[in-house]
């Protein structure tokens, strides 16, 4: 992602949540997106996010009780759900380590360009594009293996309609609820 900003981009760093490479105070608002569920000690992630933030931290993350419904994990990839729901930090957690912050959902867009989880919610034939999968964490940490059947069961049904069928619903929304969620402080 470094490589790909531009030459007169404002300047950046390298660092782990962890251990932010910032002196104590040094922005106005932390931010962190879609990535607590990475990090190796979450508690030392939110300290140092309180450490160098000045005024907020913004969180976006999942709510995994809303996210375990999504139709994708739900009906086709259960073993994306496993690596989903095994990496999750709990909002509650995150709103306690925050000090009782305030909890916004995000809706999902149907026409959404970013390539998070639930991004393709209304375009289901993203999910069966290798290159749209290994930029979902949970689908590219996932076993392959354990992902063949449900994309195979996948594109069958979007071949016969059957997803469609099954969904018709969502052809008439244009936002939905997959568990996302702002954390805000400050």
């Amino acid at each position: 992602m470094i490589a790909q900003r531009p030459d007169r981009a404002a300047a950046c760093v390298r660092g782990t949540a962890e251990a932010l490479p910032l002196r104590d105070g040094s922005v106005d608002a932390a931010l962190a997106v879609l990535t607590v569920h990475h990090w190796t000690d979450v508690e030392a992630g939110i300290a140092e996010l309180r450490r160098v933030a000045r005024k907020r931290i913004v969180i976006l993350t999942w709510d995994q009780s809303v996210f375990r419904e999504f139709w994708l994990v739900r009906e086709y990839l259960p073993a994306a759900a496993a690596v989903s729901a095994g990496h999750a930090v709990p909002v509650a957690r995150l709103v306690e380590l925050l000090c009782g912050a305030r909890v916004e959902p995000v809706l999902s867009p149907h026409d959404c360009t970013d390539g998070f989880g639930a991004a393709f919610w209304r375009r289901p034939d993203a999910y069966l594009d290798p290159g749209v999968r290994a930029g979902i964490s949970m689908l590219a940490q996932a076993d392959p293996r354990e992902l063949v059947d449900g994309l195979s069961m996948l594109d069958k049904d979007l071949n016969s309609g059957a997803w469609h069928e099954r969904h018709n619903e969502l052809s008439t929304l244009d936002r939905l609820d997959a568990g996302y969620r702002l954390i805000v402080s400050g």
